[in-house]
């Protein structure tokens, strides 16, 4: 392992789109304007139940796990039915909670398979101003007019067998939308052009699975080792961007511009990866899935990284589905069985872990000195966001949270399994 002196001089890496202020009305991802989480918001509310600080709630038809996102007045999320063969967005008003726009967009006539932990909704939308692009996977991708809520592009040709459903979100940079397809089948990043969903350039996963029974000829489990869900980030590093992906059995970075593989990192062992890299002091903080480790990794470097680019690696607590949450020099982690714990972003050493109980799939996200977490029961429990374990305050509301919170103002937006809620402190 290299020291992790050693990679801060060598690397100075931040996330690209990351600003100085994270506050604001717009929530145009599932991780927020700092695409990690983050909000600088000072007036969250710190508790809230069914009688309590409920400005309003309204109910969501559908079994959809992806995240509200928010521009203006607009609140925008994607849905399915049980049965995935009717794809449908839908826009609330974020002063009043009724709904816009209701708009059915795509017929599935044989919806593949998906798990019933996963939804046939799961990835989320991103938002700008006047669009928003949607994703449910191979089946179906389109850009909306947020104001009329009607389709300015779609697209309903790319293959890919997601195995056990759809997961990772589409991803905004410049003029590109990016999506990511790790199916069973087919491991492939590709980028279209936002104004048009033409594709601008697709590029094909580089790793050797090393699975294919010999006497067969096919890969072991029909290539369920082959699925990966995370959504990217671009990291700056010394002024050039990367595209940061996790795939199965590897962490790549590619030109976000061109699609050319820079690096890739092997990870034999691993897939099926949901987190979203966290970035900060030279690293990319990734959790990397079934093989229970979360790398601290160094991103300078070209061609096949050696394992010595591993700053270091944690393996107490590490989630596969809640993304990491950087804050300063602590990372904030909770696991998909709600153990939570922070440690040292610098060098790995795990300052404490606390059980919250209940299970994870919902992001936590930070305000005001606040880490916010949230799980599938409903519970969301808030800490202190400091190297001791403190515990703010125990909320519980509606029947779980799959999806992650956003935030706009000092407003917290909540999706449950059945309902939006907006919660303001008293």
């Amino acid at each position: 392992m290299v020291s992790v002196k050693h990679v801060l001089v060598c690397a100075c890496l931040t996330s690209a789109c990351c600003v100085t202020s994270w506050a604001g009305e717009n929530w145009p991802n599932y991780r927020g304007p700092s695409e990690q989480g983050l909000t600088d918001a000072e007036n969250l509310p710190l508790t809230w139940g069914e009688d309590k600080n409920i400005t309003w709630q309204t109910p969501i038809e559908g079994k959809a796990w992806s995240t509200p996102v928010i521009w203006g007045d607009q609140i925008w999320m994607t849905s399915a039915p049980l049965e995935g063969n009717r794809l449908r967005a839908i826009c609330v008003d974020k002063k009043t909670g009724k709904i816009v726009h209701d708009k059915m967009l795509y017929a599935v006539a044989g919806p593949q398979y998906c798990h019933p932990f996963n939804s046939y909704a799961s990835p989320s939308p991103v938002i700008e101003e006047g669009r928003v692009y949607v994703s449910f996977g191979s089946p179906y991708n389109a850009c909306l007019d947020t104001k009329t809520g009607k389709v300015i592009w779609e697209r309903d040709d790319f293959v890919c067998n997601h195995f056990r459903g759809p997961g990772s979100s589409p991803f905004l940079y410049k003029n590109l939308l990016i999506l990511h397809f790790d199916g069973s089948d087919r491991q492939y990043v590709v980028a279209l052009d936002k104004q048009t969903g033409d594709t601008v350039w697709e590029t094909e996963r580089t790793v050797d699975f090393d699975d294919i029974v010999e006497k067969t000829g096919k890969p072991i489990r029909d290539g369920d080792f082959r699925k990966a869900f995370s959504t990217p980030m671009i990291a700056d590093v010394d002024g050039r961007p990367m595209l940061i992906s996790l795939g199965s059995k590897a962490l790549y970075a590619y030109d976000p511009e061109t699609g050319e593989e820079l690096w890739r990192l092997n990870a034999p062992g691993v897939h099926s990866g949901s987190c979203r890299p966290a970035l900060g002091h030279g690293l990319v903080y990734m959790p990397m899935g079934s093989g229970g480790k979360l790398w601290a990794v160094n991103p300078n470097g070209s061609g096949e990284l050696p394992q010595d680019h591993i700053a270091w690696e944690y393996k107490q607590v590490v989630p596969r589905r809640a993304s990491p949450l950087l804050v300063g020099d602590l990372l904030f982690v909770v696991d998909d069985g709600g153990i939570a714990a922070c440690i040292d972003a610098k060098t790995g050493e795990g300052i404490w872990r606390k059980r919250l109980g209940g299970n994870f799939s919902a992001s936590p996200i930070y305000a005001d000195g606040k880490v916010y977490f949230f799980d599938e029961d409903g519970k969301a429990t808030v800490i202190e966001a400091a190297r001791e374990y403190r515990q703010l305050a125990v909320n519980k509301l509606g029947d779980g949270f799959m999806a992650s919170p956003a935030v706009s103002g000092d407003s917290l937006f909540l999706r449950s399994r059945s309902q939006l809620y907006r919660i303001d402190a008293e």
